[in-house]
C-alpha cells in the first residue's frame, strides 16, 4: 500500500462522473481511512469522499480496507479476548427498551465472554442503551485495556465509541454536520475491535446484510450472524421469522429462523423504564413478548459461537437465571 499523504486521490475516483467514477479498491479504501485517522486530511476532503460513497452506494472492499485501517489506529489489545462481538450503533428511534441486553448477558453467563461496544445517535435511544447497563450490572470501560479486564472479571464489558477510538467517533458524528447516514455506520458494526472469533451484527435497511457479511469475508471472519433487528440492533423480533445472514467457518450463509410466537406486538411498545428489565430478570415483570426476544436473541447469538441448540441452551440458561451471580435485583 503506497502512503499517501490527502485524500484529493481518492475524492477524484469517487468522483470523476458518469462513466469515469469508479469505487476503492480494498488497498485505495485502506489507504484513504489511514489519511483520514491520522488527522492529515481536510475536513471538506472527508465529508466530499463519506457524501460520494453515500450516494454511490459503498461496497463490501471499501468496508474492508476501512475496517482494516481502523483496526490498525487501535490500541493493541492484551489480556483476555472476547468470544463474541456485539456492536450497538443504532439510531433507535423504532425500537423500544434494549432487551438484547438480557441476552448478550444470558450469553456471558454460559462462558462466552461478550464485547459490546458502540454509540446511538438519537439521543432518547442512547440514553436508553447506556442507562441500561447499570441497572443489568454491566460495567462500562474507561479504555480498551479496563475492558479486556473487565471481561476476565465479570464475562461482559460495554466499550464507548469515544472511549475506544476519538477518531472515529468524530467521523461518525459527522452525521449530524452532513444530515446524513454515512458508511462509517457499517464500518464500526464489522470492526470487532477485539479480534473475537464470533460476531453479531444488527442492519436497519436490510440490503446492508450483505455488505457487511461480503466485508466479514474478506476480513476473515470465522463465524458471524446478521439480521434485520429492532430498530437496527441485534434483536430479535419474535413473532416474525428471521432472515439470517453471515458466515460459518469463514463461508458464506444464509438461513430463516421460523417466527416464535403469533403475535402483532411491536418492539416499540411495551416498558419503556429500564427498570422493566430487571423486573423481567427477576421475575416480577410477567411479559411473554420480551422474555421471546430475550431468549430468541440469545439463541441466534449462541448458534453464532457453534452451540449446537442455542434455543435449548438459551432455556436453561433462563431458567437457572437466578443461581450463581448476582440476581440483578434491585
Amino acid at each position: 500500500m503506497t502512503a499517501v499523504s490527502d485524500l484529493a486521490p481518492f475524492v477524484q475516483i469517487l468522483g470523476r462522473g458518469p462513466g469515469r467514477a469508479r469505487s476503492l479498491t480494498f488497498d485505495e479504501a485502506q489507504a484513504a481511512m489511514t489519511v483520514v485517522l491520522t488527522g492529515a486530511a481536510a475536513p471538506e476532503a472527508v465529508g466530499a469522499m463519506l457524501m460520494l460513497l453515500r450516494m454511490k452506494g459503498e461496497t463490501a472492499d471499501e468496508i474492508a480496507g476501512f475496517v482494516t485501517a481502523a483496526r490498525a489506529s487501535l490500541p493493541v489489545w492484551h489480556g483476555p479476548r472476547p468470544a463474541l462481538d456485539w456492536p450497538s450503533y443504532a439510531a433507535g428511534r423504532t425500537r423500544g427498551l434494549p432487551w438484547f441486553l438480557l441476552a448478550a448477558q444470558l450469553v456471558a453467563r454460559a462462558g462466552f465472554p461478550v464485547l459490546l461496544h458502540g454509540w446511538n445517535s438519537d439521543q432518547q435511544a442512547g440514553a436508553a442503551v447506556r442507562e441500561a447497563l447499570p441497572w443489568l450490572e454491566i460495567r462500562v470501560a474507561e479504555s480498551q485495556a479496563d475492558a479486556a479486564k473487565i471481561l476476565a472479571r465479570d464475562g461482559i464489558a460495554y466499550l464507548p465509541l469515544e472511549t475506544l477510538s476519538p477518531a472515529l467517533f468524530g467521523l461518525l458524528k459527522l452525521r449530524s454536520v452532513l444530515g446524513l447516514r454515512s458508511c462509517i455506520n457499517t464500518c464500526l458494526r464489522v470492526l470487532n475491535p477485539g479480534s473475537a472469533g464470533a460476531a453479531v451484527q444488527g442492519v436497519f435497511h436490510p440490503p446492508y446484510r450483505d455488505i457487511q457479511m461480503d466485508a466479514g469475508a474478506l476480513l476473515a471472519q470465522p463465524a458471524l450472524t446478521i439480521i434485520k433487528g429492532g430498530g437496527g440492533e441485534f434483536e430479535r423480533h419474535p413473532a416474525k421469522d428471521a432472515a439470517l445472514y453471515g458466515l460459518r467457518n469463514g463461508q458464506k450463509w444464509e438461513d430463516t429462523a421460523p417466527a416464535l410466537l403469533d403475535e402483532t406486538r411491536r418492539l416499540s411498545e411495551g416498558p419503556a423504564d429500564p427498570a422493566a428489565l430487571v423486573a423481567l430478570w427477576t421475575g416480577r415483570l410477567d411479559d411473554a413478548f420480551a422474555k421471546a426476544v430475550v431468549l430468541g436473541t440469545a439463541a441466534l447469538a449462541l448458534d453464532t459461537l457453534g452451540v449446537a441448540d442455542g434455543a435449548a441452551m438459551a432455556a436453561d440458561l433462563w431458567r437457572d437465571r437466578h443461581s450463581g451471580q448476582s440476581n440483578l435485583r434491585r
